[in-house]
């Protein structure tokens, strides 16, 4: 038994040390081990309370519980978790008022380089980052005043019923409706994830989108409109796509990786890939002027903590960028992660400069996709 099971560990590219870790993080979260523990109590102890943006629902109670309420235990500061939509617009008419009733809130990528400039964010205090955060997590994820937070993938998943065999594995599968016959959907809303994904389907690499030059979008347009017919639902709302798998409506289709990730391990009949994935981050940013700056940046700190970035991974399905935190989590889990370094080779990342860039006309770049996106779905 023992020989078995370590032979699959080394199939799956996980020590026997990361089993045993994850193993005993299992038993435990969301109690925090005691070197988390220690690190908080000595580092981050305070008093008060801190503010935090969140989405609501499922995502607001998986991280109250597996990071919020530990933080608070660890470190005597209450979190108040406040919902709303959309962060941006309230962060933007909190700024216009003169009041900041918020400490933390979570950006969309494409949104913080505007709000950066506008002088929103207050720079993060990475001196109370212990060195396996800091190991952790690439450079490029944490900015000068804005960490980020999570990855978002959009991948191609299928219905495993309709493939016996075996299903799409590439972009270039998806548009191949002989090869794979089947309804297919897309996401109708946003320009950008289409357009690479149509352009690795006509043998782009992942390595050569960015930056999105006419001559690209001339060719991703056209590739679009040979996959269009076969679309038979533009699907618009994250849980959408999953339901219409399970359903049987779709043979295959775009979706979000954590909307993917939740249905698979409640048993739905969903196969996904991650060749030709799309991952964009989203920023944690401690809002300048808010009421409780102290205590966001120790919040900060302790969320990027390993044990507790598995916590907020388990919790709400989209893994911020600490990769240590694999050593927390379960080997059935992982194959599953954006952060598991064999699924984000395969992926593109989001060149978020390129398309907050301006174009001569004024106008930024991904404003210019979403009106092209726009006039091709009207057609």
């Amino acid at each position: 038994m023992k020989h078995s099971i370590d032979a699959r560990l080394q199939q799956s590219g996980c020590s026997r040390r990361r089993f045993l870790r994850a193993a005993a993080a299992a038993m435990t979260v969301p109690v925090v081990a005691g070197s988390t523990a220690a690190f908080a109590q000595e580092k981050l102890a305070g008093s008060g309370e801190v503010v935090v943006y969140s989405y609501g629902g499922s995502f607001t109670e998986g991280v109250r519980r597996r990071v919020y309420e530990p933080f608070t235990k660890a470190t005597g500061i209450k979190v108040i978790d406040v919902v709303a939509d959309l962060a941006e617009p309230q962060v933007k008419a909190m700024f216009q008022a003169g009041r900041i009733d918020w400490d933390i809130a979570y950006v969309v990528a494409q949104n913080y380089p505007a709000m950066h400039e506008a002088g929103m964010f207050v720079p993060i205090d990475y001196s109370l980052w212990d060195e396996e955060s800091l190991a952790g997590t690439q450079s490029q994820t944490r900015l000068g005043d804005a960490v980020a937070i999570y990855a978002v993938g959009m991948v191609l998943a299928y219905d495993q019923r309709a493939f016996p065999q075996g299903g799409p594995q590439s972009w270039p599968d998806f548009w191949d409706v002989k090869g794979f016959p089947g309804p297919r959907g897309l996401f109708a809303s946003e320009a950008t994830r289409n357009i690479v994904s149509a352009l690795l389907a006509g043998g782009a690499s992942t390595k050569d989108i960015w930056p999105l030059s006419d001559d690209k979008l001339d060719r991703a347009f056209a590739k679009l409109d040979v996959i269009k017919p076969h679309i038979t639902k533009w699907w618009a709302a994250g849980g959408e796509p999953i339901q219409l798998l399970i359903s049987r409506e779709y043979a295959m289709s775009n979706v979000y990786d954590g909307r993917a990730l939740a249905a698979i391990r409640q048993g739905a009949p969903i196969k996904l890939t991650w060749n030709g994935g799309y991952l964009r981050y989203n920023y944690a940013t401690i809002l300048k002027g808010g009421p409780n700056t102290t205590n966001a940046q120790r919040l900060i700190a302790f969320l990027n903590r390993a044990q507790i970035a598995a916590g907020w991974t388990q919790g709400t399905g989209y893994p911020g960028p600490n990769t240590n935190q694999l050593d927390y989590l379960s080997t059935e889990l992982i194959p599953l992660l954006n952060i598991n370094p064999e699924n984000m080779a395969k992926c593109v990342i989001e060149d978020t400069a390129w398309l907050a860039a301006k174009r001569p006309d004024g106008t930024t770049n991904v404003d210019y996709l979403q009106e092209r996106w726009l006039a091709w779905r009207a057609r």
